[in-house]
């Protein structure tokens, strides 16, 4: 019997890994639309996920941060916020008493571009999402955490941190 778990854990992790490499690919090929659409680079996009993702932690990234999440010198990390300001898409903002720290907030422009376009996708993710229990979701979140967690220590192991 315990080789039969052994098979099917080996079985399950494959089929897993598949499943969120296709999932990957698949977010990629949304993205890339809506950035053709918005005239925007892929960097683009992945500062903006980051500023997104920040915000919704309630810890707005700082130029200097934006550039360590996405791997960019501080001289292009600026181009791209000067770009990204430019389009109505970031906004920069000093929220605290140290008026020499700027964080990066999402534009209200970009929000609403975003919104347009990717509003039609959650009937489609709710659908799926109404398909578990609060506590099987807990779990999906504390593996894809885990998942997430072991893809930035390797990124970081590749850059020599």
């Amino acid at each position: 019997m315990e080789g039969s778990e052994t098979a099917e854990r080996q079985r399950l992790r494959r089929a897993l890994v598949d499943l969120l490499n296709t999932y990957s690919s698949e977010a990629q090929h949304i993205g890339h639309a809506f950035a053709n659409r918005n005239h925007l680079h892929a960097t683009d996009m992945h500062a903006l996920l980051a500023v997104m993702h920040a915000e919704r932690h309630g810890t707005p990234l700082t130029p200097g941060k934006l550039g360590e999440a996405i791997g960019l010198t501080s001289g292009a990390t600026t181009a791209l916020i000067d770009r990204l300001e430019k389009g109505g898409h970031l906004r920069r903002s000093r929220e605290s008493t140290d008026r020499r720290v700027v964080h990066l907030r999402y534009g209200d422009a970009g929000m609403s571009l975003a919104m347009a376009f990717f509003t039609p996708l959650r009937p489609h993710t709710d659908a799926v999402m109404d398909q578990f229990s609060v506590d099987e979701l807990q779990v999906i979140e504390k593996f894809l955490n885990g998942m997430t967690g072991a893809l930035v220590e390797y990124r970081d192991e590749l850059r020599g941190r």
